[in-house]
């Protein structure tokens, strides 16, 4: 596996497998690594020549400066696990790499994708998101990237980016692996204890329940009783459970378009997400 840590030696390596008529794989990723990272890596080794998997922790989408200085950042670990997978390149730049003062960056009309859940619990998330992803696509030209599902909305914002951009990267996504328990795997699980870990179970299973009523219970009231439950158990911290259109985002009141539940809570300090498909 070759190591790069700046987008000239990274891109001058790239350029020359490109003439040779490669297609370029691109897993973003902040580290701390787990199966579902590697989900992804596994899905681009077999659908492209060579893949990069960068290695960044971005602080322009942090809302809090606690959350940035608290992301673990197991690195050794990391690159284990990427020779493991045999990933091709691992990049890992700092962040006046990433950013030097110069960078300007244009802004992206995202169509209201924004302006809900995560957007409207963390303003200014998206444009870091954006910043950085493309940031990253313009340096590395990858022919596919690959995002999960678990960042749903984050994933409905590259797409629209890419559209807005005119790119011709194709985005792929891939489905939300989860912990025996059902958890969803996440870097932050990490940063729960074994309590908190098995009282993080309730988030699935609400969804779970969500999915299972869905056809037979009005959406307000899977709502309020998602809300109701979350409230009766002091260990969570709900900022908020949603049922939205997948391309939109935005909240349906009817089961008639494809709509999955969105749900972020925080337990132990830490912020969690998930979501899940109802009807498709």
């Amino acid at each position: 596996m070759l190591v790069f840590k700046t987008f000239n030696q990274l891109r001058e390596f790239l350029d020359q497998q490109r003439q040779k008529g490669k297609s370029i794989g691109f897993v973003p990723t902040m580290g701390a690594l787990h199966l579902g990272h590697l989900s992804l890596l596994s899905k681009s080794l077999k659908q492209c020549d060579i893949t990069v998997c960068s290695i960044f922790v971005n602080p322009t989408q942090f809302n809090s400066q606690e959350d940035l200085t608290n992301y673990p950042r197991p690195i050794k670990i990391d690159l284990k696990k990427l020779e493991t997978v045999q990933c091709d390149i691992a990049f890992l730049p700092e962040v006046n790499e990433v950013y030097p003062t110069e960078y300007m960056t244009q802004p992206v009309n995202l169509n209201g994708l924004d302006s809900v859940m995560e957007g409207a619990h963390r303003p200014g998330h998206f444009d870091g998101v954006v910043q950085v992803v493309w940031r990253f696509f313009e340096q590395i030209h990858p022919t596919k990237a690959f995002f999960g599902e678990k960042d749903f909305q984050q994933l409905a914002v590259i797409r629209r980016m890419v559209e807005f951009k005119k790119s011709k990267i194709e985005i792929v996504p891939c489905a939300i692996l989860r912990e025996e328990s059902n958890l969803a795997m996440s870097s932050r699980n990490v940063r729960l204890s074994k309590k908190g870990l098995n009282h993080a179970i309730f988030i699935s299973e609400q969804l779970n329940w969500a999915k299972s009523v869905f056809a037979s219970v009005s959406i307000s009231s899977i709502k309020e009783t998602v809300k109701s439950n979350f409230s009766q158990r002091p260990e969570f911290d709900l900022e908020y459970f949603e049922i939205a259109e997948i391309n939109s985002l935005q909240p349906v009141s009817s089961t008639k378009s494809k709509t999955r539940a969105f749900v972020a809570v925080q337990i132990e300090g830490v912020r969690l997400i998930d979501n899940m498909a109802l009807n498709y």
